[in-house]
C-alpha cells in the first residue's frame, strides 16, 4: 500500500511504477515474476500492472518468460552506456592486467549510493573469488571495505545522520559491527591510515582492503578500489605488497600519465 500511495503523489504514477518494477526484477537476482507478484509488491490492480509489463516488454526493458517476467537486454545496454561515462572504469580493466600484482587478484571499483554501494566493475584473478560481488550488485556501505573508504570522505555529522537507522547497519556476519559509534571508529581508522580495512564483516573468509580514487573532474563522484583476498591465504607480506599495488593503481586511475608501480 505504501508503494501505491509513493505512486499516486508523483508527477509520473506510471514512470514510477515502471521504475519500481524493474527495481522488483533486479531484487529477484534472475528470478521471474508473475504479474500477480508484481501487482501485490506494487499495491495496485493486475490489469494496471500487466499494461506497465506490456509496455516495458515492447520497449526492451523486460522479456517475459513462461514463468513470469525477468530484465531484458535493454537494460544491459543501458547499464554498458552508464558504465562509460566513468573514465576510470575504461582503465581499470588494463591497469589490472598489466599489475603483477593485482593481476592475481579480485579487484573491483565500487561507487557510493546512499547508505549502500554499488559494484561497477570486477577484475579475477588466476584464483576467482565466488564469494564477492559482482557488477551491478549492492552491498552496504557500512560493512565493506569499499563502503567503509568513500564513507572516509564524509564528515561524521552527516555519515551519524545517514546511518542514524539501525536498518542501514545490517548483520552479515557475527564480525559485523552494527552499532553506529563503531562504523565511525572504522571509518576513522580509515582516514588514519589511508585505506579501508575489512576483516570478514562481510563473508567470515574475506578480508576486503580499499581506497578512494580522487575523480579526475571536478563534479565526479569519487570511486572506490578495492581488493578482497581469502584471510587463511593473507600474509602480512602479501597484504603489504596489495596495499602497494592499489596506491600505485589508484595514482594512475586518478592520473593516466603515470604509471603504476610493479607493473
Amino acid at each position: 500500500m505504501s508503494t501505491s500511495r509513493s505512486a499516486d503523489k508523483s508527477n509520473a504514477p506510471a514512470v514510477d511504477r515502471a521504475i519500481r518494477i524493474l527495481g522488483l526484477l533486479t531484487e529477484s537476482h534472475g528470478q521471474p515474476l508473475g504479474v500477480s507478484d508484481i501487482a501485490r509488491a506494487l499495491g495496485i490492480a493486475k490489469s494496471s500492472t500487466a499494461n506497465l509489463c506490456n509496455s516495458l516488454e515492447e520497449g526492451r526493458m523486460v522479456h517475459r518468460t513462461d514463468s513470469g517476467y525477468v530484465l531484458g537486454r535493454r537494460t544491459v545496454e543501458l547499464g554498458g552506456a552508464y558504465l562509460a561515462t566513468f573514465d576510470q572504469v575504461r582503465d581499470f580493466y588494463r591497469i589490472c592486467s598489466e599489475s603483477s600484482v593485482l593481476s592475481h587478484e579480485l579487484v573491483q571499483i565500487a561507487i557510493l549510493d546512499g547508505v549502500d554501494v554499488l559494484y561497477l566493475a570486477r577484475h579475477e584473478g588466476r584464483a576467482p573469488l565466488r564469494l564477492s560481488a559482482s557488477i551491478g550488485d549492492r552491498y552496504p556501505a557500512s560493512a565493506t571495505a569499499v563502503g567503509n573508504a568513500l564513507l572516509s570522505l564524509l564528515p561524521d555529522d552527516e555519515i551519524r545522520q545517514r546511518f542514524a537507522s539501525p536498518d542501514t547497519r545490517p548483520r552479515l556476519t557475527q564480525a559485523t559491527d552494527t552499532t553506529l559509534d563503531g562504523l565511525l571508529r572504522t571509518i576513522g581508522a580509515a582516514r588514519d591510515r589511508g585505506f579501508a580495512l575489512e576483516e570478514g564483516q562481510v563473508h567470515p573468509s574475506v578480508v576486503g582492503m580499499a581506497m578512494v580514487i580522487p575523480p579526475r573532474a571536478s563534479g565526479e563522484a569519487p570511486l572506490a578500489l578495492g581488493v578482497s583476498v581469502m584471510v587463511h591465504t593473507l600474509t602480512p607480506t602479501r597484504l603489504k605488497r596489495i596495499e602497494r599495488e592499489l596506491r600505485g593503481a589508484v595514482t594512475q586511475l586518478a592520473n593516466p600519465m603515470v604509471q603504476i608501480a610493479g607493473s
